[in-house]
C-alpha cells in the first residue's frame, strides 16, 4: 500500500515505512489477544488476584515468538518506544505506539476498538507492588526493596543479633529446614516475632523446605589427630602463638576465644592446672613439645604454644611447676576423626555408587596401575534412571566436572573433565548437579512434608527447593490446604536448567494461589548453566517475572565477603547495586552480617532514588543527583 506523503513537520518522515509498521504491531497485537484467547480456561482457574497479572504475562509469552529487532531501529527513528522495557504492561505499549503511528498517518480513528482488558503502565507497577506487599508486607521507609537475611543456629539463643537485624534493615528472616531442628526453628521464630514488636517493624518469616538433597554420601573416617600450629611470617618467626583449650569432653564449646583449637582430657585432671604451668608431651611423630597455661576457667584451661604438635589420642601431657618438679599427668580423651576426601584430577574415574556405604580413594600398584577407581555414593540413587551416557556432571559447587561413561541401577562411571591440575579434594555430603539430565525426582521429600506442619503454624512464606515441574507446585497447595493453610505465601527457589525452561508453566501453576514469589537462586543456577551464561538466564528470570507481576528475590553471595570478612569486594558492591532490579535481596549468614544489612540498606536507598520517578525534587537539586561535574569544575 502506497501512501500520499503529506507536509508533515518531520521532513524524513516516511509514510510507508510507518504504514508498514502499523500493519506489523498489528498482526502482533492481535497474535496476543488470540494467545490469550486460547488459554481462558487456565486463567479461569486462577487465584482472582492474579487475573490481569495472568493476561498480561501470557502477552509477554506471546510477544517472544516474534522477532522485534528488525522494527527496533525504525521505531527508535520516529521517536516511539522500542518496547525493550514493556513487561509489565505489554498490550498497552503496543497500543500507544499503533496510536502515534495512526495519527502521524492522518488516520487516528483506526483504534477504535474496545481494548478494556490491557494493563496500563501505572497498573503494571501497582500490581506488582502489592503482589510484593502481600509476599513481605508494607515497605519500609525510604526503600522499595526489602532484604532477606539467612539466619544462623545462634538466632534461636542470641535474641540481642536478631534484634540488631532489624533494626539494621531486615525485612524478611529466612530460616533453612535443611539444617537443626522444630526446637531450634520456634526459638528463632519467637525471636523475630518479638524482635519484630519490640523495634516497631514488620518482618516476616520464610522457612525454606530441603527438597531433595542430590549429595556425595560418606568417606571412610580419617585419623584422631588434631594440629596446634603458631602464625609465623615470611621469614619463620613466629607471629602469635596457638591457643589451646583444655576442658573436659563435655565442655569443647565453651572456650572463651573463639580461635582456640580444642583438645578433650580425661578424668577433669585440667582441673589442677595453674596459670604459669607448663605441659609437656611428645606428639605423634615423638617429638618433644610444651605448652604454656596462661589462663584458668571453671570449665578448661588456656595454653598457648609456639610449637607445631601432632596431638593424637592417649597423648599424656606432663605438668611441671615453677620449682620444675612433675605434679601430675594426664591423657588427652577421645578426638573427632578428620575429615577425609578422594582427590581427583583430569582424566581420572570416579565411580557414583547407589549403595550408601562409605566412599574409597582410587587404588593404585606400584607401577602407577589402576587397580581399582574411587567411589562414592550418592544419597539419592533413584536419580541414576534419568542420567544419560554423554552426559555432565557437576560436584562440589561445580569444582570438579565429569562426564557420565556408563550407567547402571548401581552404579555411574565418570570421567573427571574439569578440576585443579595438582587435584581437587572432594569431600562427603557436597552438592551434585546434572545440568543436561531431566531428573524425575518429586520436589517435596517426606521430610518436607514433616516440615510443612511446623511452617503452616509459624512461617509466613514456604520455599519449595529444586522445583522442577508444576505437579511439585501443586502437591505443596494440596498439602497447605489440608492444613488450613492456602493462603500462605510460597517461593519457588529456580536452581535448575529444567526449572528455567518451565519458568511460565510453573509461573502459572503457582498463580493459582496467593501470594506468591520467586527467588533466583545463583549459586546452583550457575552451575547448572555455567557461569558465562548466568548473568543473561538471571536477566530472563527477572523479565519473565516482571511480566507476570511476580516479586523476586535476589540470592546467593551478595555481599558475601563482607558478611564474613567485614570487608567487601568491589565486584560484590556492584552486584549489590544491580540487585535493586528485584523486590527482594538475600543475604548469607555471616560473623558481620549486621555491616552486610546496613551497607545493603544504603546501597538500596541510593540505587532507587537514581531512577528519576524515585526523586523528590523538593529535596533534592537538580546539581546533587549525580557525582560527575561540569566543564566549569574541571579544575577543582
Amino acid at each position: 500500500m502506497t501512501i500520499k506523503k503529506k507536509n508533515h513537520r518531520f521532513h524524513d518522515f516516511d509514510p510507508d515505512k510507518a504504514a508498514d509498521l502499523a500493519q506489523k504491531l498489528q498482526a502482533i497485537m492481535q497474535d496476543l489477544l488470540d494467545y490469550e484467547a486460547t488459554h481462558t480456561a487456565r486463567i479461569n482457574k486462577l487465584h482472582r488476584a492474579y487475573e490481569t497479572s495472568a493476561r498480561n504475562f501470557l502477552h509477554y509469552l506471546a510477544l517472544l515468538r516474534h522477532d522485534l529487532f528488525p522494527m527496533r531501529n525504525a521505531l527508535s527513528s520516529f521517536g516511539f518506544s522500542s518496547l525493550g522495557r514493556s513487561e509489565s504492561h505489554v498490550l498497552a505499549s503496543i497500543l500507544s505506539v499503533m496510536r502515534l503511528l495512526n495519527t502521524l498517518l492522518d488516520r487516528p480513528g483506526l483504534l477504535t476498538g474496545s481494548y478494556s482488558r490491557q494493563v496500563t503502565y501505572e497498573q503494571g507497577h501497582s500490581l506488582l507492588d502489592a503482589h510484593t506487599e502481600a509476599l513481605f508486607g508494607p515497605p519500609p521507609k525510604n526503600r522499595r526493596g526489602r532484604i532477606m537475611v539467612t539466619l544462623a543456629s545462634d538466632a534461636a539463643t542470641d535474641y540481642a543479633k536478631v534484634k540488631k537485624l532489624i533494626e539494621n534493615g531486615m525485612d524478611c528472616a529466612r530460616i533453612n529446614c535443611a539444617h537443626d531442628d522444630e526446637t531450634v526453628w520456634r526459638r528463632m521464630c519467637d525471636n523475630v516475632r518479638r524482635a519484630a514488636q519490640d523495634v516497631g517493624k514488620h518482618c516476616r518469616i520464610l522457612m525454606d523446605l530441603g527438597g531433595p538433597k542430590l549429595r556425595t554420601g560418606p568417606l571412610s573416617p580419617g585419623p584422631q589427630v588434631i594440629k596446634i600450629r603458631p602464625t609465623r611470617n615470611a621469614l619463620g618467626a613466629i607471629v602469635k602463638p596457638c591457643t589451646v583449650w583444655l576442658c573436659d569432653e563435655t565442655a569443647i564449646s565453651t572456650s572463651p576465644e573463639k580461635a582456640a583449637t580444642a583438645i578433650p582430657v580425661r578424668s577433669g585432671w585440667h582441673k589442677n592446672l595453674k596459670t604459669g604451668d607448663v605441659l609437656m608431651y611428645r606428639d605423634a611423630r615423638k617429638r618433644l613439645r610444651r605448652m604454656d597455661v596462661t589462663q584458668k576457667h571453671s570449665m578448661g584451661c588456656l595454653a598457648k604454644s609456639e610449637m607445631t604438635g601432632y596431638i593424637v589420642p592417649d597423648t599424656e601431657f606432663h605438668i611441671f611447676r615453677r620449682t620444675k618438679s612433675l605434679v601430675s599427668t594426664g591423657k588427652v580423651a577421645t578426638l573427632p576423626c578428620t575429615e577425609e576426601f578422594i582427590l581427583l584430577k583430569p582424566g581420572d574415574t570416579l565411580v557414583l555408587s547407589a549403595q550408601i556405604k562409605p566412599g574409597k580413594t582410587a587404588r593404585r600398584a606400584k607401577n602407577g596401575r589402576l587397580l581399582s577407581p574411587a567411589t562414592i555414593s550418592c544419597t539419592l540413587p533413584e536419580v541414576f534412571a534419568d542420567i544419560e551416557p554423554g552426559e555432565r556432571i557437576c560436584l562440589d559447587d561445580g569444582k570438579i566436572t565429569g562426564v557420565v561413561e556408563s550407567v547402571s541401577a548401581q552404579k555411574v562411571c565418570i570421567t573427571i573433565t574439569a578440576a585443579k591440575p595438582q587435584g581437587s579434594r572432594l569431600r562427603a555430603d557436597k552438592g551434585i548437579n546434572l545440568p543436561d539430565s531431566e531428573l524425575s525426582t518429586s520436589g517435596l521429600t517426606e521430610k518436607d512434608v514433616i516440615d510443612l506442619a511446623f511452617i503452616a503454624r509459624h512461617a509466613d512464606i514456604v520455599a519449595l527447593s529444586f522445583v522442577s515441574s508444576p505437579s511439585d507446585i501443586v502437591s505443596l497447595q494440596r498439602h497447605l490446604s489440608r492444613l488450613g493453610s492456602a493462603s500462605l505465601g510460597v517461593v519457588l527457589k529456580i536452581e535448575t536448567r529444567l526449572a528455567i525452561k518451565r519458568l511460565p508453566s510453573l509461573l502459572l501453576s503457582a498463580m493459582a494461589s496467593h501470594p506468591i514469589g520467586v527467588m533466583i537462586a545463583r549459586g546452583d543456577l550457575a552451575v547448572e548453566l555455567g557461569f558465562d551464561n548466568l548473568a543473561e538466564a538471571q536477566d530472563e528470570i527477572l523479565l519473565c517475572c516482571e511480566a507476570a507481576h511476580v516479586p523476586v528475590i535476589w540470592a546467593t553471595q551478595v555481599l558475601e565477603n563482607l558478611a564474613k570478612t567485614g570487608m567487601p569486594s568491589r565486584a560484590e558492591i556492584s552486584d549489590a547495586a544491580m540487585s535493586v532490579r528485584a523486590e527482594c535481596v538475600m543475604l548469607n549468614k555471616g560473623e558481620y552480617i549486621d555491616s552486610a544489612v546496613t551497607m545493603l540498606d544504603s546501597i538500596l536507598k541510593r540505587m532507587e532514588q537514581r531512577s528519576l520517578d524515585k526523586y523528590d525534587h523538593k529535596k533534592l537539586r537538580v546539581q546533587d543527583r549525580c557525582f560527575i561535574g561540569g566543564l566549569s569544575d574541571e579544575r577543582k
